[in-house]
């Protein structure tokens, strides 16, 4: 499903080169869920984010279903992103000003689909995901579980191909983060997801199908 071709991503700092990805390849089946492990600043953010297109690689291609994604013009990236990319980040980026319905309506509303029918959609991901009775409720008055509930059901609301999820556990407690990590993983067979994790839990990794490490701008399986 992706192929990943010796993929480089150089910084420039202070007029210092920092190569953080060294000619990275591998590849990630459908269907299949990913840990991405590796100490802090090896660069697992950066590759999440180029395997979302949200972030261009120095050098180096990345396929889906055989077309390279680097190829296409920004539009047709934005469309990749908004129809096969869900994204779950650490830190949730909810909108502190919607509620958990609006949160995440929102890809569903940048489609272009009718409010009635993105609110109707999203309420539907959020009671699957526990949150029913919590619709109205903004992030402010939700705990930090509920908050990335929120935040995944607004990966998964255009059902997408693959969900990336950077560091969904970091900042919850040991039993809340078991509980995301198993609605991720549930999820992920129920839709036939791909799920790729970046993650330092080595727990959250166990449970995944597959694990690489990161280290040194390049890619080990575990």
């Amino acid at each position: 499903m992706i192929e990943i071709h010796q993929l480089t991503k150089t910084f420039i700092k202070d007029k210092t080169r920092i190569e953080v990805l060294k000619g990275i390849t591998f590849s990630i089946a459908r269907g299949e869920s990913l840990a991405i492990l590796g100490a802090s600043g090896t660069g697992k953010t950066t590759l999440l984010q180029i395997l979302g297109a949200l972030d261009h690689p120095t050098s180096g291609q990345v396929f889906f279903d055989g077309a390279d994604i680097f190829e296409w013009d920004e539009p047709r990236r934005a469309e990749f992103r908004n129809k096969k990319i869900g994204f779950v980040f650490q830190f949730h980026h909810l909108l502190p000003e919607f509620t958990a319905l609006e949160n995440a309506a929102m890809p569903a509303l940048i489609h272009g689909m009718s409010r009635a029918d993105a609110y109707r959609r999203a309420e539907i991901v959020l009671t699957e995901v526990g949150l029913g009775d919590r619709l109205a409720h903004k992030p402010g008055e939700l705990s930090g579980g509920e908050q990335q509930r929120v935040a995944i059901a607004r990966a998964i609301l255009m059902k997408p191909d693959i969900i990336l999820a950077d560091e969904p556990t970091g900042n919850l407690d040991m039993e809340t983060g078991g509980k995301i990590q198993g609605l991720l993983l549930s999820l992920g067979k129920a839709q036939d997801t791909t799920l790729v994790v970046v993650t330092h839990n080595k727990l959250l990794a166990d449970g995944m199908s597959r694990a690489i490490n990161l280290k040194d701008g390049k890619v080990y399986d575990l």
